[in-house]
Order: C-alpha cells, then structure tokens, then sequence
C-alpha cells in the first residue's frame, strides 16, 4: 500500500510537471526569444543570420523572409560592422563573451545600443556561430549627457572668473581644491586672461578651508601658467592659519605677491597699472 501511495504520489507529480508546460507548446525556447522585450540575433560563423527575434525585426522593419541568410553586417549596419571591434566577430574567433557600445544607422536615424555577443556550441562543443542581443541605450545616453551638461555648468559656477576692473581679473575660490579643480581654475582663468587682455589676475583663497602642499603646488602652477600669458597674479585672502601651515611645510611661493585680503590686492592691482584711486568728496 506504501508503495502504492508512493507510485499514485510520482504519477501525481508528473501530470501537474506536463501541466504547467502544456500551455506553453512544444518549442518553448523559442517561444521565449520571441518575446523578449530587445533583439536577439544568431548568425552562424559565415555572420549569416540564422535567427533574429521579434523585436529585431520589429526594429529593422523587416519581415524574416527578407532577413533570413543575409549578413548581419549588412542589415545591422553598426560602427563596428566589419571591423576588429564587432563584438560578435571576437566572439566567434576567441570563444569568449564580449559586451561594449555601439551606434546602429538606421534609415539614417542614429540609436545607441549596448549589445553583447556570446558564442554558440553544438551538441559536440564547436563553436558554429555566434548569439548577440542588444539593448536600445537612448534615453541612458540622453541622461548621461544632461548630467554631462549639469556638470560642466557646475564647474564654470564654481570656478567664475570676474572682471573686475580694466585689465584686472578676479578668481573667488571656495571649497577643495584637488587636481581636477585646479585644471578648471587653470582653463577658466587662462581663457578669461585672453578674452579680456587682462594683465593682474587676483586668485582670492579665503574660501579655502585648509592648504597643504598639493594646494600650493597648483596655485604655484597656475601662478606660472599666467605668467607666461603676460598676465601678474595676485593671491590674497591667506589667513594667519594658512601663512602658518606655509611656512611650516616649507612652501615657497617665490615671488609671488600675496596679500591678507581682497581689498589690499586690488589696491596692489592698482598701484602695478598706474592707476589712482581717489575719494570723491
């Protein structure tokens, strides 16, 4: 009876296993490439297309009887096609998955993609083609670019090179200054210099909490590069902490002129381009 119970338990078991994939037909694996949501692509090793999905064909706005047996290369029409960098192409020489960017030219309409191509085995372990999907990356890339964008209007707001006076350019600097920072200052105060012929630029540093010896070796840097320009650089704002740590790491700043405050390097300013500045009464 045991054994009974465990039979009619098996046979139970069975039935419900073919009744959850009788729904689904006989071929379900292609039934499931169908269906996903990006195109799937198989080319044998020839890059003769030997499937694409509905979604790939859907995409190129062709029908299979049109696409079937012709090069990938031909109808995808990619950057990469033909070319050392064609993923599917390395993947199918060297075995091994490869996943990387692309641009597919469609009509001429432009989509960026990301697409992945894998090899494909027989039942005997030879590679006979190669397995590709890819996914459209458009609105990835257009938010990549707003944040590009974001980013470098950020770095202008951080780094405002000002006008201050006839020939006289002022550089406000607040927070960290690291390498990156200091090539922005670089750009933005070498640019300004040439747009305006400016001949003192003042880099204020009472914004900065705390220099060390990387710091002052960008300002030393900065203070070199407008120099060559025919530009004189003031830097004020050095607090009694900073002059301090200064002088206790050994910095040098040659001879560049440097004051406590602001107002006391614009009257240096002044006084390097003759000009004289009077009270009105």
């Amino acid at each position: 009876m045991r054994h009974a119970t465990l039979l009619n338990h098996s046979d139970t078991q069975a039935g419900s296993t073919m009744k959850r994939y009788e729904d689904f037909g006989e071929n379900l694996a292609q039934q499931v490439l169908e269906q996903i949501p990006t195109p799937v692509m198989a080319v044998n090793k020839n890059f003769q297309i030997v499937f694409l999905n509905a979604q790939g064909r859907s995409l190129l706005g062709m029908d299979w009887s049109e696409i079937e047996g012709r090069y990938c290369y031909d109808i995808m029409n990619t950057q990469h096609c033909n070319t050392p960098d064609c993923c599917m192409r390395k993947a199918i020489a060297n075995g091994e998955q490869y996943q990387t960017r692309n641009e597919i030219n469609l009509n001429g309409r432009r989509i960026p993609i990301e697409y992945s191509a894998t090899p494909f085995y027989n039942e005997n372990g030879e590679i006979v083609g190669g397995l590709e999907y890819v996914v459209d990356i458009t609105e990835r890339v257009q938010a990549e670019k707003r944040m590009l964008e974001q980013s470098r209007t950020i770095q202008e707001i951080s780094t405002p090179a000002i006008s201050l006076w006839e020939g006289i350019v002022v550089l406000p600097i607040v927070g960290v200054v690291d390498s990156m920072r200091a090539k922005q200052m670089m750009n933005a105060m070498l640019t300004k210099i040439k747009n305006v012929s400016a001949k003192t630029i003042i880099l204020d540093i009472q914004g900065v909490a705390a220099v060390d010896t990387a710091v002052a070796n960008h300002l030393i840097k900065i203070t070199k590069a407008t120099k060559l320009m025919g530009c004189r650089c003031i830097i004020s704002g050095i607090s009694p902490a900073v002059a301090e740590a200064l002088v206790q790491l050994g910095i040098d700043l040659g001879d560049v002129a440097t004051n406590s405050n602001l107002r006391d390097a614009l009257a240096d300013a002044f006084c390097q381009q003759n000009f004289e500045v009077r009270k009105v009464k």
